[in-house]
């Protein structure tokens, strides 16, 4: 599938099944987004988590209503079929992956779509940096670290963050042109040894693919939006739905609206 086609395209693809991979390198100059469905009765207790947190948690979009199925400000997107995949929560524990979510859709459910870091890769590959993870076609390794979110009633955990490898020139470069990005992480959170922020094998992600890293390079790590479905895993709701890491909501918001002068 050409990763040049736009956004609307890659979505009825996705409708239609014929699509359900990761989304790293798709449809260049638009925002992707991480999403996050929970019942109403527990949105703002989450909305304040994002709120506190938003280095891996950068809102974008929200619910008008509970049971809509479309974010407006991002494009023409039905919310139950638009993910590639989606994850399935039921009191803090993983049940599972879907590709679609019409059966279970409820009137009861309100989304969040959060900043994703796929949308500064852009920025990073046309300044002439290498991103290894769509260099090499796979995933972006994402990493549970010991860094604190700050909670929010029943919303705590550890950070979660995505790794790209970098000699230490491009990695001063990478972090100026990420700071202009902050709705989707911005800066990175650490650089350099991987222990410091609690991961004890740098070649064994928690989710995503590993990625080489060369000699005379180092890891940067960006806070990265897997972070929610750690605090769901806390939170316990009775219900919760995310998408499967890597597989993203693909918008028709650009990443040029995104940046900061």
């Amino acid at each position: 599938m050409p990763q040049t086609q736009s956004p609307q395209e890659l979505r009825q693809a996705i409708r239609r099944g014929d699509f359900s991979g990761n989304t790293s390198g798709y449809c260049p100059g638009f925002v992707q987004c991480n999403l996050a469905i929970l019942p109403a009765d527990w949105a703002a207790d989450f909305l304040r988590f994002c709120q506190l947190n938003p280095r891996p948690c950068p809102l974008l979009a929200m619910s008008a209503a509970p049971g809509d199925t479309g974010l407006t400000r991002l494009g023409n997107i039905d919310l139950r079929s638009d993910v590639p995949r989606y994850r399935l929560f039921e009191y803090g524990e993983f049940k599972g992956e879907v590709t679609d979510l019409g059966e279970l859709w409820r009137d009861d459910l309100v989304s969040f779509a959060l900043g994703c870091s796929f949308s500064f890769e852009e920025a990073l590959i046309a300044d002439g940096l290498e991103v290894r993870n769509i260099s090499q076609g796979v995933n972006v390794p994402m990493y549970r670290t010991n860094i604190d979110c700050d909670p929010a009633g029943p919303f705590a955990g550890k950070m979660v963050v995505s790794m790209r490898p970098f000699r230490a020139a491009d990695a001063i470069r990478a972090i100026q042109i990420c700071t202009r990005f902050p709705a989707v992480h911005g800066a990175p959170v650490h650089l350099g040894d991987p222990a410091e922020i609690g991961i004890a094998d740098i070649s064994r992600p928690d989710f995503g693919d590993p990625v080489s890293i060369h000699p005379g390079e180092m890891p940067v790590f960006w806070a990265c939006g897997v972070t929610p479905q750690v605090a769901l895993e806390a939170a316990k709701p009775p219900f919760a739905i995310t998408h499967a890491p890597g597989h993203m909501l693909v918008t028709d918001l650009r990443n040029s609206q995104l940046a900061v002068l």
